[in-house]
């Protein structure tokens, strides 16, 4: 519910908001310009009657003097029976130039307060500034719960692409937005009757004046006890009437003066109402604040991006909706496959194993978590895909699925099996899916297969689950799905250096580059005879697909588009069908692959320490990073290999890395040498510096093997307990990050 009172006002409403935003960012700088262009005096140093007095020396035919909020004076006056008006300089009374309000924002003002269409527009202005309230109070807390709750609003956000520019961006302009949708709301209110004005109750004309005769102005007392910097408005008597007086309005209020006495008659202070109106206006035009009418400015720039990535990603979601096609009844199905998704991408996976299972002669339902039954009577296996919301959330399409599992009843005979989806940057990474795992399980029901969980939905942690389904069930289920199939370009292997024959651990680095075919015609006459990549960064994933099989694999680039090579590090694997068709490549032989990029494995910005953590091949990204550290900033490295004379992997570039300072520092471990250690046991070895740079900042990346991930955690588990930290709290932080397979 929530995602729609964000969701659709913006769909409906996001062309003109993108006027109003836009309209109102020029506006934004008017009283920048005007405050910087004004001469303001200080606090006491001129009152409203010294204005007065210099300006009628160079304007005997004054007439009236206005000052604006951001201190410009304009003075009216008549001349040869001409009429005329320019801005003074309040400290001599001088020209300073013609006074001539711009047409052209003029016309900009009108766009935004009516889009050109006098009352309909104003009314039209009036429901998009409601909107605007309903958008950013839905999307603040749309993105409170996306990053675990209030406390965490300030987090790094994780993602990428279009939903993470939306997050960003609206969390730094959010206020912005809402204090110009409030105060505009409230504008609009007041001028169609909604709400009150609070107007002020404007003097009466006296009914005694002294009749006397008039005194120079700046003789005046009560123009004297006025500071011109509250002076909102002075108007003069008529010519020769000595029964007329002086109309004084200051920001205070307003009253008359008279202009023999100088006494002040019937002076009116300003209500509450009207003050509260007259900041409520500030509040929106910034009027007076400069300063806040930039803020303003620069928080009306995001909305046309807001408006677009908002777009974006209702497309995405909308194209990425699932119909469902050969769909068994609740009374047929020996299979059930239910979905919860926000975003309808874990319906693309549910819909390849529904295939799949169709394929080997499964009956299968496929319906939203919602829509559980009472009873499936035919069924022995139950299948629970779900993406989790915001802090440990249900999906929209799964918010029901607990309660109705109160009534649900299961046949001895089923087994479930639940798969959570989601970014394991998030605090609680699949946490709806490990809730439901529990409830199935404190309901009797035996599970066929423990709780996986595919990150940043990973077709290859897809394909390596449907294998252990597929061994589980005892039928073929080869998953292939991969949300975001990626436009293959071909490469040629120009380099490969082999290491780790001699300890049966075949290891090698392998270097691509574009084939002369796979570029475009523009790019052959921009980039001439250099090769040209697609944009990536060493920890990215290149994707590459044996002959026969569809289903990509994925290796972690160990190089930069800026290198001008793809590289990577591919230990041969037994029966691993593509690590061995990768090591039997030649060079000048070709293949086929993708980049997919991956944000979320990433070494921080500036100067921050970094501490790189890897096993084997894996040390290929992090071989990477360090090429990329120009600027010296420091990383250390912990490496595990197997014998220090066949696979010391990178050994010739990270000694120039420590020479040159890219690399401060180089911790080693080989199981098969004398000392027989791992990379676990150079990291406890080296724990108080470890820990000291951790007190310091230092972010941790860690890239290999499942199993030499799970013991680096809990050594680092073991290392930050006298800091009062462990290995999440760091995760929370992004400062702990991983890539392993």
């Amino acid at each position: 519910m929530l995602r729609k009172l964000h969701g659709l006002p913006g769909l409906v409403a996001a062309l003109l908001l993108v006027v109003l935003a836009t309209s109102g960012v020029v506006l934004s700088a008017v009283p920048a310009l005007e405050r910087s262009s004004a001469v303001v005096p200080t606090a006491g140093e001129l009152s409203v009657a010294d204005l007065a007095e210099r300006v009628v020396v160079n304007y005997p035919g004054t007439e009236q003097i206005a000052r604006s909020l951001s201190g410009e004076v304009v003075v009216y006056y008549s001349h040869d029976g001409k009429s005329g008006a320019d801005l003074v300089n309040p400290l001599t009374g001088e020209a300073i130039a013609p006074y001539q309000p711009s047409a052209f924002l003029r016309w900009v003002k009108n766009l935004h307060r009516s889009f050109l269409l006098d009352v309909a527009g104003r009314i039209l202005a009036g429901v998009l500034a409601a909107l605007m309230v309903l958008i950013c109070l839905s999307g603040a807390f749309l993105l409170a719960r996306r990053l675990g709750g209030w406390n965490a609003i300030f987090r790094p956000i994780p993602g990428s692409g279009g939903p993470r520019i939306h997050a960003e961006l609206a969390r730094f302009a959010v206020i912005g937005l809402l204090l110009s949708a409030l105060t505009g709301s409230y504008m609009s209110a007041v001028r169609f009757g909604l709400l009150p004005e609070g107007a002020n109750t404007e003097p009466s004309f006296p009914a005694e004046v002294s009749g006397g005769t008039p005194a120079p102005g700046g003789s005046l007392s009560a123009l004297k006890n006025v500071d011109v910097n509250e002076l909102r408005e002075l108007v003069f008597p008529y010519p020769d009437d000595p029964t007329d007086v002086y109309s004084l309005s200051t920001t205070q209020g307003s009253g008359f003066v008279d202009q023999a006495t100088g006494e002040l008659l019937q002076y009116q202070p300003r209500s509450p109402g009207s003050q509260f109106h007259h900041w409520m206006v500030r509040l929106h035009t910034g009027e007076g604040l400069w300063w806040l009418g930039l803020i303003l400015g620069i928080a009306a720039l995001t909305v046309p991006v807001l408006s677009f990535t908002g777009l974006q990603i209702w497309w995405q979601r909308r194209s990425s909706a699932i119909s469902l096609g050969e769909n068994a009844s609740i009374e047929a199905a020996d299979t059930v496959i239910l979905v919860g998704s926000e975003g309808n991408t874990t319906w693309g996976f549910a819909m390849d194993l529904q295939n799949k299972l169709n394929l080997a002669g499964k009956k299968v339902h496929c319906a939203p978590m919602n829509d559980l039954a009472e009873h499936y009577p035919k069924a022995n296996a139950l299948f629970i895909l779900t993406s989790t919301y915001g802090d440990g959330d249900a999906p929209s399409p799964a918010n029901q699925f607990m309660a109705r599992l109160e009534c649900f009843q299961a046949d001895d005979g089923l087994e479930f099996v639940v798969l959570g989806f989601g970014d394991q940057q998030f605090p609680k990474f699949c946490q709806y899916a490990q809730d439901v795992d529990l409830a199935l399980s404190n309901k009797g029901l035996k599970q066929m297969h423990p709780l996986a969980r595919i990150d940043r939905g990973s077709a290859m942690q897809f394909r390596e689950w449907g294998e252990a389904i597929s061994e589980r069930m005892g039928i073929p289920l080869a998953l292939s799905h991969n949300p975001a199939p990626e436009v293959m370009s071909e490469f040629e292997l120009v380099e490969r250096v082999d290491y780790g024959v001699a300890v049966n651990a075949p290891t090698s680095i392998l270097r691509f580059k574009p084939t002369q075919n796979d570029r475009k015609l523009w790019q052959k006459l921009l980039f001439q005879n250099r090769q040209h990549l697609p944009d990536f960064e060493a920890g990215d994933l290149f994707g590459v697909a044996p002959p026969g099989d569809e289903a990509p694999r994925f290796y972690s680039l160990a190089s930069s588009a800026s290198d001008d090579q793809l590289e990577i590090c591919v230990r041969k694997q037994t029966n691993g069908l593509c690590s061995e068709y990768l090591h039997s490549l030649k060079p000048g032989e070709r293949i086929s692959g993708f980049i997919q990029q991956n944000p979320g494995f990433r070494p921080a910005a500036g100067t921050t320490p970094i501490i790189l953590i890897g096993a084997g091949a894996g040390i290929g990204p992090l071989a990477g990073f360090i090429r990329k550290n120009t600027e010296r900033n420091p990383m250390y490295l912990y490496w595990g290999g197997r014998n220090p004379t066949s696979d010391f992997l990178y050994q010739p570039e990270l000694g120039g890395y420590l020479n040159d300072h890219r690399l401060t520092e180089l911790n080693t471990a080989f199981s098969r040498s004398a000392d027989k250690t791992y990379v676990q046991d150079a990291i406890i070895a080296d724990e108080t510096a470890l820990r000291q740079r951790i007190e310091t900042g230092a972010q941790i990346l860690v890239c290999g093997g499942r199993d030499m991930a799970a013991g680096v955690r809990q050594v680092f588990d073991s290392i930050l307990k006298p800091l009062n930290l462990d290995v999440d709290e760091l995760r929370n932080d992004g400062r702990y990050l991983e890539d392993v397979y």
